[in-house]
């Protein structure tokens, strides 16, 4: 049985752990609907689209988080984000010949792997780099909340073409008095037995009741969650501005526009030269985003 696109999260009060729980189905279907992605790099952008939701449901701003891999061999590029109100997109670009069984830990190249959150209320920015030294994206993303936050964290993550899905497990602050030194070992073990069938299948409180029920869980929170681009004129606008006058308008085509299409969603947006002249003139904007748009 599938379910639909939500953002779980969860207690488990006799461990003192917190959880997080996503099953993505439509919105990951119109990421992966934008391009005829090879079966690895689908997997690949399905498990780190995932991730991207599961991290922001233990941290609180406004804003987004994005995972970035860029320079993995013949995979250029792999970029997933979620916003705060549960709005996601992403994208991947390959070279021609990428291996049917690709690895990340094959490439010749260092491969580099960020995790970024912004702030839209502060103004600020935060990118945690993340060592590509295993295959698994899971892995990866446990060893950063360990080496960056020092926050032990397990994450487990599952896809089938159609669907995905994640579970997150961290620690919270314990005290002296009330840590259960055996805690984090026995839900290791019980998180252990769950298959990727299972986590891709079973609804969300069958599923932590199975795995938790001796220690007591307790849902928080539901969060939807969407397909659902940032593209604007004005970030194109922004974009535009970042090339320079002349280069923009050397970019104008034939028929007098310049046409810029968006990577996520496939919006059009079109300017003509009067517009590109416009751009030059206006006050520069606050933030331009350094991410495709």
């Amino acid at each position: 049985m599938i379910h639909g696109d939500i953002l779980h999260r969860f207690l488990l009060e006799r461990a003192q752990l917190r959880g997080v729980l996503v099953r993505l189905t439509a919105g990951w279907q119109e990421v992966r609907d934008r391009a005829e992605y090879p079966p690895v790099v689908a997997d690949l952008l399905a498990r780190t689209l995932t991730a991207s939701a599961l991290f922001t449901g233990n941290i609180k701003f406004a804003g987004s988080l994005s995972i970035q891999l860029k320079a993995a061999g013949n995979l250029n590029l792999l970029f997933a984000e979620c916003t705060h109100d549960g709005r996601l997109r992403g994208l991947a670009r390959w070279q021609p010949g990428l291996p049917a069984d690709f690895r990340l830990t094959a490439s010749s190249s260092e491969p580099l792997l960020a995790i970024t959150i912004d702030n839209v209320d502060t103004g600020q920015r935060y990118q945690g780099l993340v060592p590509v030294d295993d295959d698994d994206p899971a892995v990866l993303f446990e060893r950063y909340f360990e080496r960056s936050e020092q926050l032990p964290t397990r994450v487990l993550l599952a896809s089938d073409g159609d669907h995905c899905a994640g579970l997150m497990l961290q620690q919270l602050p314990q005290g002296e008095h009330d840590a259960d030194p055996d805690a984090w070992n026995r839900v290791g073990h019980l998180l252990a037995t769950l298959s990727a069938e299972e986590l891709l299948r079973l609804d969300a409180h069958t599923l932590l009741l199975r795995l938790f029920h001796e220690e007591t869980v307790r849902v928080l929170a539901e969060q939807p969650l969407v397909f659902g681009c940032r593209c604007s004129r004005e970030r194109v606008s922004g974009m535009l501005r970042a090339l320079g006058h002349d280069e923009a308008l050397a970019s104008i085509q034939e028929d007098g526009r310049i046409e810029v299409i968006c990577e996520f969603c496939n919006t059009r947006y079109y300017f003509d030269s009067v517009e590109v002249e416009q751009i030059f003139r206006a006050p520069p904007p606050v933030n331009v985003p350094d991410t495709p748009q």
